[in-house]
């Protein structure tokens, strides 16, 4: 009979992970026993895509205020610290700010507008043009700021971020001004040194920082980047990508994933015979048109996936040969002709017309993006993807 479906992606529930739990195993189990139950079977080249949450959870990579504040004033002292260009989220940055600011006597907070770098707005993009004032080159004080635009609250969360942000420095006895700048210069007029808290620019604004000025200059990459009195922590990612636990706790990016998803693999060959694609995923990258949220708050899509997910898709658009290349044919000869085309396809389509219009993103980035869709951030509880028919094409 022929094939009528393909790429198929299955959230799977699994036991609840805490901490010290043998992951691997879990995430073993639990695919075999939904094939076993939802009468589906398993496959070479089938994905396993596992959210890196329950991957830190059995790590049991968690820090509190306390050990960030510790982390953060070994670096800075006393000195005032500018800490700039933070997401504007109460789940990713509220309780690295509250231990931020417990390290230190005073913080300049500069955020950027009209948005944070992924796209969580302080105002309308509008109304920085009804009121005639540009992003690129204006600076703007909390006085002025409020004078021109009042008071915000975000379009989903209902959180005016500049007072709470601003509240949460204070209940931890730092004092706080806010700034609202572009670029990252601006903070040098009022300390030279800073923490840089952009995730993806987080590079360049560093650079930029030290080139002109700058004095103690760290990435939240740098703090919780080795343990603080037994913290967790992320040697190559420090506090990016974490996420609120509790009130004083976070859960950090989890760390030595690829001996993880190595390890997965191998006892999927070993119970199976069959050879599994595995990849850790975090947040997907996409916008939502709504409240221009692009998502990918963490520093990467995967930290850490199988060899066999390596490089990008290499694709043809079958609708640009429908309409050009085979235009006069129909039916099974268009099916035909199409389907011989396919099996004969360049390893590299780079370039090609035939390619345009597919998506040229690197496979972990889509697949990670297709599995944030499938299991949520909210009560699901499937935070293990599995993905079949995603390497197949029209010809299979």
């Amino acid at each position: 009979m022929e094939r009528v479906v393909g790429t198929v992606a299955r959230g799977l529930r699994c036991p609840i992970i805490k901490r010290g739990d043998h992951i691997e195993e879990i995430v073993v189990d639990s695919v075999l026993k939904a094939a076993e139950i939802e009468g589906f079977q398993i496959k070479d080249k089938d994905i396993v895509s596992i959210t890196e949450s329950i991957v830190a959870r059995a790590q049991g990579n968690y820090a509190t205020i306390d050990h960030i504040a510790k982390d953060v004033q070994s670096k800075f002292g006393d000195d005032t610290v500018g800490v700039i260009f933070p997401i504007l989220s109460r789940n990713r940055f509220a309780v690295c700010l509250r231990g931020i600011a417990k390290g230190v006597k005073k913080v300049v907070l500069m955020l950027s507008y009209p948005s944070d770098e992924v796209g969580n707005h302080l105002v309308d993009l509008d109304m920085l043009d009804e009121k005639g004032v540009n992003p690129w080159t204006d600076v703007l004080t909390e006085a002025r700021f409020r004078e021109l635009f009042g008071y915000n609250k975000h379009t989903f969360t209902g959180i005016d971020y500049i007072d709470y942000y601003k509240t949460l420095v204070e209940e931890q006895g730092a004092e706080c001004e806010v700034i609202f700048s572009n670029h990252p210069k601006t903070i040098l007029d009022y300390t030279k040194n800073v923490l840089t808290c952009d995730i993806h620019s987080r590079i360049r604004t560093a650079r930029i920082l030290k080139a002109n000025g700058g004095e103690k200059i760290y990435s939240l990459s740098d703090i919780l980047a080795k343990s603080i009195d037994n913290s967790g922590f992320n040697e190559e990612y420090g506090l990016l990508g974490s996420n609120k636990s509790t009130e004083d706790e976070i859960k950090l990016f989890p760390r030595d994933c690829q001996q993880t998803v190595d390890k997965i693999q191998q006892i999927f060959k070993e119970k199976t015979g069959k050879s599994i694609e595995v990849m850790i995923y975090g947040d997907g990258a996409f916008k939502d048109p709504v409240g221009k949220i692009w998502e990918l708050a963490d520093p990467v899509v995967s930290p850490a996936y199988t060899s066999g997910l390596e490089g990008t898709p290499n694709e043809i658009k079958l609708k640009y040969l429908a309409d050009n290349n085979f235009a006069d044919l129909s039916g099974d000869e268009l099916k035909q002709a199409i389907s011989e085309y396919i099996s004969n396809k360049n390893d590299d389509l780079v370039g090609s017309m035939e390619a345009q219009g597919t998506t040229p993103r690197k496979l972990t980035d889509l697949i990670g993006s297709l599995s944030d869709l499938t299991s949520g951030s909210g009560d699901k509880g499937t935070p293990i993807v599995y993905i079949q028919g995603y390497f197949d094409n029209f010809t299979k």
